[in-house]
């Protein structure tokens, strides 16, 4: 019971005592319901303004009766309302309206659901690469964590679509279903492809049956942590160079080099650029690993490549380097 719905008692027990003085006065003296009504409100409130109209002695009789009730009644309403009042948490409230107002502007973002160990990391990645996140998680605990990280925070279950629409997904840039449970990701994943079919979403998979059914319910990508932290630990055994190369141009915390993507918008000075005379030109110093030309991914792209609007770009280089490249874009 909400401390609202605490109040209805002594509220409905203060409208029945007005009512029964209005009747009371309208039947025993005879009085207009205005002067009945005003005559019961200055009796319970002890206000003593004196009698509209002499009383008769059963209406003495009925006045004291109704002193001793009334009184009683509005004093037990003053109680519980004041105390309703007291007990409201005005900061928790405040900081409530500013996370919603904070949500309503927000577009562009990312929506982490499941704040828990992989939930946590993604979100300190988005951080690490000042991209807006929004975090939903069912555990109160968990999204206090993540509201003391920094994030904006939604309570709910993520494949509910009112707790989504709340989240911004209709102005979200991806989701990641990070959720403990395959089959509650599942349920994410699904209410979010029918929500926003055209949206970027990233599934958590514990097994590969899981990884279909994520893919079928319309994840554009799912992948298994344990799988990933599998391939991963073998490499680092078998190629411990090659990963630390990757890792650095992974990691958007370290300054030697970055992986960036690029996308060619209509009009820009890459729009119509040959891959040869980008690798030629003095301002593009970044290497150029694949290409997403056609609606195909081209890992060793040739020099006559020419970019159309649409295509994509991975890089490697400085921060610097890839800022100025995201110019001519």
């Amino acid at each position: 019971m909400t401390r609202l719905s605490q109040f209805r008692g002594p509220l409905l027990a203060l409208i029945l005592t007005l009512a029964l003085g209005v009747v009371g006065y309208v039947s025993i003296e005879r009085w207009s319901f205005l002067d009945a009504l005003f005559m019961t409100v200055t009796t319970v409130t002890t206000v003593g303004f004196g009698e509209v109209h002499p009383l008769s002695p059963v209406g003495q009789i009925f006045t004291m009766a109704l002193i001793f009730v009334g009184v009683g009644v509005v004093l037990y309403t003053l109680t519980a309302l004041f105390g309703w009042i007291l007990a409201i948490d005005w900061p928790e409230q405040r900081r409530r309206r500013q996370m919603e107002g904070a949500l309503a502007h927000l577009s562009h973002h990312f929506i982490v659901c499941g704040y828990g160990r992989v939930g946590k990391s993604v979100a300190e990645v988005f951080r690490r690469e000042r991209v807006p996140t929004v975090v939903i998680d069912v555990n109160q605990e968990s999204l206090a964590t993540a509201e003391a990280d920094g994030y904006l925070v939604v309570h709910g279950n993520a494949a509910s679509d009112a707790v989504l629409r709340r989240a911004g997904i209709d102005r979200a840039r991806g989701l990641i279903a990070a959720v403990d449970s395959d089959a509650d990701n599942v349920y994410v994943v699904l209410s979010a492809h029918v929500l926003r079919p055209d949206l970027l979403i990233v599934a958590r998979a514990s097994s590969d049956d899981a990884i279909t059914k994520l893919e079928r319910a319309g994840a554009t990508h799912a992948l298994s942590p344990y799988t990933t932290a599998g391939q991963r630990m073998a490499m680092l055994a078998v190629r411990p160079t090659a990963v630390e190369f990757v890792e650095t141009v992974l990691d958007a915390g370290r300054p030697q080099l970055m992986l960036e993507q690029v996308n060619v918008e209509p009009g820009s000075r890459l729009d119509g650029a040959r891959l040869g005379d980008l690798r030629r030109a003095e301002q593009f110093r970044t290497v150029i690993v694949a290409v997403r030309h056609d609606h195909q991914l081209l890992t060793s792209p040739p020099d006559d490549c020419e970019l159309r609007p649409g295509d994509e770009l991975v890089l490697i280089g400085s921060p610097e380097q890839l800022r100025q490249i995201e110019k001519l874009s």
